[in-house]
């Protein structure tokens, strides 16, 4: 089996390699494509490195080998970058996507086509509990460009160009690193700065509601959506992966209960209004009855979800993967 990862240095796409690796994984491996800006950090035979801007159709042709079986798209230009230069975002989200699945349908193979969507695809007035059912409407750049890639990935999957699912993926909690452009990134930081000596600022109101789920579970999702029989979607090509829906003050208070007290001083609130325009309006809970009937995963709870992080951190110190 042959797999293409579009953003295959940054953390997830890296930690996705590394799972596909795993002799665990699944079928048998050849190689796997790890396509970025730049090198992907894991040495191994089987990883083909190939850097290039996903933006540029030359390198989109590249990348997409003849016998591709699975593509993972990872990459993306995230929220607070999307939102600060809206040409940016659409070159990356919107036509590089719809290049990239130019290029698989050019194949005539119908690859499997793993397309890493967002919860920011959902906006507006919203029930405590979004469905599966509820209309998008996204109110930031980079949520439209998410809901436009969505429905091409449905569109080419219906003409068995592609065999697409779109994973609509929770905040990934907690990344390790420095901050990114994500406008979730103070996710991480209020528990990943603290946890490091450095003081942190919460943006948002402590009870504001956020969808969130571990690196580890985000990957086995991610996996689990590759090899998938998608007849079980019944044609319904986006699934809201599962989360757990937690609450900045309950996110401190488990720093607080595994980091110590001195941690949970180091976070002050500060609102910031421009941020809080955009996250304020993503839903904080799903119904995953769907999402867990066909198999994906959840974490137990906010605590094995910061334990998690301190775990890596103990076993992989300095680890600055974006």
């Amino acid at each position: 089996m042959k797999i293409l990862v579009t953003g295959a240095a940054g953390f997830l796409g890296s930690r996705l390699i590394r799972a596909l690796l795993a002799p665990t994984a699944g079928p048998e491996l050849s190689s796997i494509v790890a396509a970025d800006l730049t090198k992907c950090p894991i040495d191994d035979r089987r990883v083909d490195s190939r850097t290039g801007t996903i933006t540029g159709e030359n390198f989109i042709a590249a990348i997409v080998d003849r016998d591709v079986d699975v593509v993972f798209h990872l990459a993306a230009a995230l929220s607070g970058q999307s939102e600060a230069e809206f040409d940016v975002g659409m070159r990356v989200n919107v036509d590089a996507t719809r290049n990239l699945l130019e290029a698989c349908r050019r194949l005539n193979s119908a690859p499997r086509f793993v397309f890493a969507s967002s919860v920011a695809v959902f906006g507006g007035a919203l029930p405590d509990i979004v469905s599966e059912d509820v209309a998008l409407l996204p109110q930031s750049s980079y949520g439209t460009e998410k809901a436009i890639a969505e429905l091409l990935v449905s569109d080419y999957s219906r003409r068995a160009f592609v065999d697409g699912i779109a994973c609509r993926l929770p905040t990934v909690a907690i990344r390790p690193g420095k901050p990114n452009s994500a406008m979730s990134s103070f996710v991480s930081g209020i528990i990943r700065e603290p946890l490091a000596g450095i003081d942190s600022v919460c943006p948002v109101p402590l009870d504001t509601r956020l969808w969130v789920s571990s690196p580890a579970v985000v990957t086995a999702n991610l996996l689990h959506a590759a090899s998938l029989s998608t007849s079980a979607l019944e044609g319904k090509r986006a699934v809201n992966f599962p989360g757990l829906c937690v609450t900045p003050a309950e996110m401190l208070a488990s720093l607080e209960r595994l980091g110590g007290a001195a941690a949970r001083a180091r976070v002050r609130c500060e609102p910031d209004q421009r941020l809080m325009r955009v996250v304020c309006t993503w839903p904080g809970a799903f119904d995953v009855s769907r999402a867990t009937r066909l198999g994906f995963q959840r974490d137990v709870d906010v605590d094995s979800i910061v334990r998690q992080f301190m775990d890596e951190q103990t076993t992989h110190p300095g680890n600055e993967t974006s």
